[in-house]
């Protein structure tokens, strides 16, 4: 499959990020609690949804290939429930329990399909550790219901294998890189070939989200600046939403991640799904 490249710029996006920063109210802790920075990505495609976080509604009409955030939240567990856009949390089309947060962490939390199409939430530990001088991070992470894929520079494999709800990552040199995703021992480009603009002192982490078989891959991106060597900033999360620099190309190189997945127990009403 050939996937042509776009900027995702969600419509409606300001009102989804203040939605999501307003939630803040809800989650207010004494300024000595410990917090963490969590963004939201939208992986699930055509099914745009409502955010609930511990009952209360963080995101509205929230889109696939949207990022929001980040927000801070206190350390401890969460309630997280999906729905319909104006359905009640009683509807929610998928719902996890006790997503444990852990504070002085910057972290990503995926909605997205696994590997046979089912929806899940996978939540990322984001490395905000810094750069050397003139490097950029690449993280690159398969949220799609879809086999696993070999990644090129240059024609060249770099990195082999990645599969659903894994991610690799790579610091290397910032500038314009040249990438593309193969199925895993093939030759079938997925996505790309495709320039990638790596900018200095920053995290660039791509999404490859959608279903192979119903032809719906995508990508998105979510930046976090800040990581030069020298202090340049308090490192955040960015996105579609509120800030939509960040190049959509998506590119995979070699090295392991930090992974959390999210624990507690996930219900996903298939039966709702299916009749609406």
């Amino acid at each position: 499959m050939q996937l042509s490249y776009s900027r995702r710029v969600a419509t409606g996006g300001v009102l989804a990020a203040l939605t999501f920063a307003g939630v803040a109210a809800l989650t207010a802790t004494p300024a000595y609690a410990a917090t963490s920075e969590v963004s939201a990505i939208h992986g699930i495609p055509g099914t745009p949804v409502d955010v609930y976080l511990n009952g209360a509604k963080t995101l509205d009409n929230f889109a696939p290939g949207e990022v929001a955030g980040p927000l801070s939240l206190a350390a401890g567990a969460y309630d997280i429930a999906l729905t319909k856009p104006g359905e009640p949390v009683a509807d929610a089309i998928l719902t996890v329990d006790d997503v444990e947060v852990l504070g002085g962490t910057n972290v990503s939390m995926a909605a997205h399909l696994d590997a046979s199409g089912q929806p899940k939430i996978t939540s990322f530990v984001n490395d905000t550790s810094k750069v050397d001088a003139g490097k950029s991070r690449l993280i690159a992470r398969h949220i799609a219901a879809a086999p696993a894929m070999d990644v090129r520079a240059g024609g060249t494999s770099v990195f082999t294998n990645l599969t659903n709800s894994n991610e690799a990552k790579a610091d290397m040199e910032a500038g314009t890189i040249k990438a593309d995703a193969v199925l895993a021992g093939t030759e079938t480009v997925t996505i790309g070939p495709a320039d990638l603009e790596l900018s200095e002192g920053t995290a660039t982490i791509v999404y490859a989200f959608g279903s192979a078989d119903a032809g719906t891959l995508e990508v998105v991106a979510q930046t976090i600046t800040g990581l030069h060597s020298t202090p340049a900033g308090v490192p955040s999360g960015s996105g579609g939403l509120a800030d939509t620099g960040a190049s959509t190309w998506w590119y995979l190189l070699a090295g392991a991640g930090a992974l959390l997945l999210v624990g507690g127990g996930t219900r996903v009403a298939t039966t709702r799904r299916s009749n609406r």
